[in-house]
């Protein structure tokens, strides 16, 4: 498998293109900003899914351009259809002037979902609400044990939690999010933030100051 981690954009959202080599079929995790560097990357393959963590600007400001130029399926949690939608608001209000169109949702997502792709790939879809609504998270299980990838999304950070003070945000729906969908998974899974550094699931289990390490 093709894996590649890349930050975007002015809030560097951390963009991610899985593929498998067999098939050429990728995936593209959060397709933030900056498509033509995107774009760029895909260049071998043939999207399948452009999936969403959630639908803040930072994470779909790009989607439009790469499913014009690549293709693939427009996919995120239909409770963050509003956010979605309203791309230009969020722009306005972060002081920020955008000329991105907004493509129509071809898939919505639901806690449970397991996208198969390439040969013997898949997704499995986990509904982390909190940051926004709609908030996913995804575990990508390749063939090999070493692919296997928590995409937390804005949900989970090393050493720190998604904030809360945004359009739908929740604390307590957050730390409820992660304390029952996210650090019960293997200890030993690595973590792709929504930005920043790579964690693990054992080392927020144990030392993430939000969730208090009582596990």
């Amino acid at each position: 498998m093709f894996i590649k981690t890349f930050p975007v954009g002015a809030f560097q959202c951390n963009c991610t293109i899985l593929a498998d080599r067999s098939t050429g079929e990728a995936l593209v995790i959060d397709p933030g900003d900056e498509p033509d560097k995107i774009i760029k990357e895909l260049a071998s393959f043939k999207v399948k899914y452009l999936l969403h963590t959630h639908a803040h600007i930072d994470h779909i400001g790009g989607t439009s351009f790469v499913k014009a130029s690549c293709g693939g399926r427009i996919a995120l949690h239909k409770d963050d259809l509003f956010l979605y939608d309203n791309i230009e608001m969020q722009g306005q209000f972060l002081g920020m002037q955008t000329n991105a169109p907004v493509s129509p949702v071809d898939h919505y997502l639901i806690h449970g979902d397991v996208i198969e792709w390439g040969e013997k790939n898949r997704i499995e879809v986990i509904h982390t609400p909190g940051h926004t609504p709609g908030s996913l998270s995804f575990v990508s299980r390749g063939l090999e044990a070493k692919e296997e990838l928590l995409f937390a999304g804005d949900t989970l950070f090393l050493g720190s939690i998604g904030r809360t003070d945004l359009w739908g945000g929740d604390f307590d729906q957050i730390i409820h999010s992660i304390k029952t969908r996210l650090i019960t998974l293997p200890e030993t899974m690595p973590v792709v933030c929504g930005h920043g550094p790579m964690t693990t699931v054992g080392r927020e289990k144990k030392l993430n100051p939000f969730l208090g390490g009582n596990y």
